[in-house]
């Protein structure tokens, strides 16, 4: 008999919306795809400027969350941590006013412009997931950024990749890309009680992906 995969949602740790990247897409004279479309009325998902904006990191992240979702009807798989907005669907279609929104504020626990619209996205999530639900965040467990007030909600529920501890940011880009790709889902564990920092594991072996592919 098959056995039955428990649901399973992902949090992605936020891009930082105030660096160079976002000084090229707010450019009046940027002329790329995706600058164009974010001052048009068709826009850009939160998913892809924020890829844009993080480049490798970002990419994994939404890569692996859109293959390994599993979700219950009417529960969004892939969710966003914003600097504004708390929790947003990644597919969320966004423009250049909310990109500079986003820009206006530094991610830091301390500051209620961020930390109550997370707190109350949270709390809102927390009730509506299933007891049986995982919450699985993609991102660093070792600030108190987002994980403390994630915690605070999801407690035992919220897990991350154990193969995070000891990696930088560009090996877990590159680690949950070819997961995606070669739909391998990662070990999770709680994030409470966890190390949250360990031995550097090796690095990973280079590898090109195609044009073609939908990563």
């Amino acid at each position: 008999m098959e056995q039955i995969k428990p649901n399973r949602i992902f949090l992605l740790s936020p891009a930082y919306a105030g660096g160079e990247r976002a000084r090229m897409i707010l450019s009046e004279r940027a002329q790329f795809d995706l600058a164009r479309r974010l001052r048009s009325r068709e826009r850009a998902t939160l998913g892809e400027v924020f890829a844009f904006l993080s480049g490798l990191y970002f990419r994994g992240k939404l890569a692996y969350a859109n293959t390994f979702a599993r979700t219950a009807e009417g529960i969004c798989g892939v969710l966003v941590i914003t600097p504004t907005r708390g929790l947003v669907d990644a597919a969320t279609r966004v423009s250049l006013r909310d990109l500079r929104e986003f820009a206006e504020v530094d991610i830091h626990e301390s500051d209620p412009r961020y930390r109550e619209p997370l707190a109350r996205d949270a709390q809102r999530l927390a009730k509506k997931l299933s007891a049986e639900c995982e919450v699985v965040l993609l991102g660093s467990i070792a600030t108190a950024k987002y994980v403390d007030v994630l915690l605070e909600n999801f407690q035992h529920r919220l897990r991350f990749p154990a193969d995070f501890v000891g990696r930088g940011d560009m090996s877990r880009g590159g680690l949950l890309l070819r997961c995606a790709v070669d739909k391998t889902e990662l070990t999770y564990i709680s994030v409470m009680g966890a190390v949250r920092s360990g031995k550097r594991p090796p690095k990973l072996t280079p590898r090109r992906y195609s044009r073609a592919s939908p990563i």
